[in-house]
């Protein structure tokens, strides 16, 4: 079995799980989802990526965003229905919100799973990724396995592979 650890911020979408689920081939896939909750990200970060986006009515609530403690309930609901989804789709999934140390809990998740990849599914993140500080490009030096970075997408569209 294929083990996949995905790193996400927001619940998987059809597009989003019909994708992942389907990158190995006929191979059984196993996943561990570790979901951040968006409130814990920088709300100025994610309000620039917005205004890079066009998507300036998304920037002004981004203040809106619950943080701490309130964050952590829409994240819980997330990963449960992305786990749902995965185990839909054939997959087995497990999971967790991410408390603190994201990156670190990562590589604890690689090691302990034996996982084959990490795939980091979230949007896009144009300041992060300009000075290499998003996710997916931290992970690569820390985890030792392929780090694949997907941009989740509407249901309507499909996620693009932007290589490992």
């Amino acid at each position: 079995m294929f083990t996949s650890v995905l790193m996400i911020e927001k619940p998987l979408t059809p597009a989003d799980v019909e994708f992942v689920t389907t990158l190995h081939g006929d191979d059984r896939v196993s996943f561990v989802v570790l979901m951040q909750p968006r409130g814990k990200q920088d709300v100025l970060l994610r309000a620039i990526d917005d205004v890079a986006l066009g998507e300036f009515e998304d920037a002004v609530r981004e203040g809106e965003e619950p943080g701490g403690a309130g964050a952590a309930v829409p994240a819980e609901e997330g990963l449960r229905r992305t786990l749902g989804a995965l185990r839909a789709a054939g997959a087995e999934a497990v999971g967790q919100v991410v408390e603190d140390h994201p990156l670190d809990l990562l590589k604890t998740v690689v090691d302990e799973t034996a996982a084959d990849e990490v795939i980091v599914l979230t949007a896009p993140h144009f300041v992060e990724e300009f000075f290499h500080r998003d996710w997916a490009s931290r992970a690569r030096h820390k985890v030792g396995v392929p780090v694949l970075k997907l941009f989740s997408h509407a249901a309507d569209d499909q996620p693009q592979d932007t290589g490992r």
